[in-house]
């Protein structure tokens, strides 16, 4: 793994018009030379980071070169893949886990012109993707996007509801340049078609790896270590805690249940900046665990009974994805992301965004019908095996050669090449 530092940047390699000089194509291929432009890559672990580190990953294990512009830390907690070039960033107001990148430094244009990158992969719409729209522009290449968070439904979470008209004015007009869109669910794309921004749509979902993510993990030693009884239905949460991630309707379930004398216990997965508040709120009927990851995650997971997430700001759902990996049934808001994978009364059940009591009668349904709770756990880990990272990876990789190499798109296409899951690979618009 190489980090490169802004001080010690080399010369650029200028093409005519000062535009990076174009590799030439090797048996008939043109090479992909992606700069990916993020505010999340390596001084973050969450779902944008990773799902990005593994794309790069993929594309270079395709042969295919990548520099990534983003952010970064002193000691970052992702061992990141591929070759992180780092931009000026401040920390994020009232997260100071997060930074937002300010741009493009001199140096690292001198990096970005010496890589001499054939296409640009935005992945977030903030003054660094504004620089990266630019010299795009200018250099002629052509420019892509990938939509992974779904800001305007963050905004009344803060106080912020008036700026919703603005915000997707604003995002119309990011997006408008872009050949290709990618979108992580059916759902999200039907919302961004709604709200204007309908060009090159593309479908990327998101994988989930079925051997580590499994019912086998699953561990009594574990659950009596925290003093949760063999027989106890355990009622899980795991994200990171924030405001936005549902955490008043979970809390306002937790205390629904117990006070129905439901017998059940809850388990939180996750830190973040509500979590003192959360333990305040939930003193004797919740085990909170912090923040875990690789196999004491998937134990977690396994570890639980049922899967309670009332999250609405999702444009995918890794966490409700791992949890039916883990043979959860999961209970979910029925908006963007979950709504595409919770399969309504066959892997789980749906509740309307923000309904607490819809979502308190679906948790209490579940915890007191095993049957019925263990009948949609295996239909929640069957309906898991269908999301397999290779094949959607892949498909990005296709998604870029319909710009790079569209003669090689189109005989993949003919083969049927890259497909992942049942769902469509091109979102026609409506």
């Amino acid at each position: 793994m190489e980090l490169h530092d802004d001080s010690s940047l080399g010369g650029a390699v200028l093409g005519r018009a000062g535009r990076p000089a174009a590799r030439m194509p090797r048996a008939g291929l043109c090479q992909k030379r992606v700069a990916l432009f993020t505010g999340a890559y390596n001084h973050i672990a969450d779902g944008v980071s990773l799902t990005l580190n593994r794309l790069v990953a993929h594309l270079e294990r395709k042969g295919a070169a990548v520099r990534v512009f983003a952010p970064t830390v002193e000691d970052p907690p992702v061992d990141h893949a591929g070759t992180l070039v780092p931009v000026r960033s401040v920390r994020a107001p009232g997260r100071p886990d997060y930074r937002v990148a300010l741009g493009l430094s001199c140096a690292a244009r001198k990096e970005l012109k010496a890589f001499r990158p054939n296409l640009f992969h935005v992945a977030t719409p903030d003054l660094l993707g504004r620089s990266a729209r630019k010299w795009a522009r200018r250099w002629g290449v052509p420019l892509v996007a990938s939509y992974h968070t779904h800001f305007s439904s963050y905004l009344k979470y803060y106080g912020l509801g008036l700026l919703e008209g603005a915000l997707w004015a604003y995002l119309r007009r990011f997006y408008r340049p872009c050949r290709h869109i990618y979108v992580p669910s059916p759902s999200m794309a039907e919302v961004l078609r709604h709200r204007g921004v309908t060009g090159g749509l593309r479908l990327w979902q998101r994988g989930v790896d079925t051997t580590r993510f499994s019912p086998d993990q699953r561990s009594l030693e574990w659950r009596r270590a925290r003093a949760i009884d063999d027989d106890e239905v355990v009622v899980s949460f795991v994200s990171r805690l924030v405001r936005e991630k549902g955490l008043d309707v979970f809390a306002e379930v937790v205390e629904g249940l117990q006070a129905r004398g439901v017998p059940c216990r809850c388990l939180v997965v996750g830190d973040g900046p509500a979590r003192r508040e959360m333990e305040a709120r939930l003193p004797e009927t919740a085990t909170f665990t912090g923040h875990l990851e690789g196999k004491a995650l998937a134990r977690a997971y396994a570890s639980g009974d049922v899967f309670l997430f009332p999250s609405d700001t999702e444009t995918f759902g890794n966490v409700t994805l791992e949890a039916m990996a883990s043979g959860l049934p999961t209970i979910c808001a029925d908006a963007t992301g979950s709504s595409t994978l919770v399969d309504d009364e066959r892997t789980g059940l749906l509740a309307p965004s923000g309904n607490a009591r819809a979502f308190l009668d679906a948790t209490a349904c579940l915890v007191t019908r095993t049957r019925l709770r263990r009948r949609m756990g295996r239909a929640a880990r069957r309906r898991a095996q269908r999301y397999d990272w290779h094949a959607i990876l892949s498909r990005m990789a296709g998604y870029y050669d319909e710009i790079l190499n569209p003669h090689r798109a189109r005989a993949q296409q003919a083969a049927g090449d890259g497909a992942a899951c049942s769902e469509p690979a091109l979102m026609p618009a409506s």
